[in-house]
This record gives structure tokens, sequence and C-alpha cells, in this order.
């Protein structure tokens, strides 16, 4: 059974960093591309970052700049650092991860919030 876990998450100032952390177990099956997702209150789950096999990195336009993500692969295991953190980066943080063959899972989120 595929288990996806996110830590990282917290209570900081505007201004200040956060690093979120993801690990993804349980499928023998290849990882093509592991992401981070956020959702507001009252807000549809929006793309933050993704890395797909072969360095294909995206990012939403409104952290390019701010946050990076990284992957190890050989753990199974993409972190998302935050620097310059708004009161509008407050969300669920929702890591995402699409397996070759297997599909897609998402971890249960871990809450950002961001103080002003």
């Amino acid at each position: 059974q595929v288990q996806v876990v996110e830590s990282g998450g917290g209570l900081v100032q505007t201004g200040e960093s956060l690093r979120l952390s993801c690990a993804a177990s349980g499928s023998s099956y290849p990882i093509y591309s592991m992401g981070w997702y956020r959702q507001a209150p009252g807000k549809q789950r929006e793309l933050v970052a993704s890395n797909a096999n072969g360095g294909n990195t995206n990012y939403a336009d409104s952290v390019k700049g701010r946050f990076t993500i990284s992957r190890d692969s050989g753990k199974n295991t993409v972190y998302l650092q935050m620097n310059s953190l708004k009161p509008e980066d407050t969300a669920v943080y929702y890591c995402n991860v699409l397996y070759f063959v297997s599909g897609e899972y998402w971890g249960p989120g871990t809450q950002v919030t961001v103080a002003s």
C-alpha cells in the first residue's frame, strides 16, 4: 500500500522560511514525478511546484524566485524550500506523487501559516 507522508509545516512570520519534506513508499513501480500543491480556505487546490524525471521542474508564478523544489530519487523524497514567506502563502500543502503504472497519490497535507 502506497504511503505519502508530508512534514515540516508550521507557523512563521512574514519573511521567514520553512522547508517541507515528503516521502513516498509502498510501491514497486518507479516514480515519474513528485510535487507540491496547496489549498487555501475557500480556494481551489493549486500547483506550487513539481519535479518530473529528466529535470523537468515547474513553479507557480506566485512562488518563482522564493520557493525551490528538490528531489532525492533514491529516497523517493521531495522537498520544498520556502523563503520570503508571505501571508498569502498560508494554506494546506499537499504532496503529490505520480508513479509509472500505479498512478497518482496524495499525502494528507501539512498546514503552513504565515502571520503578518
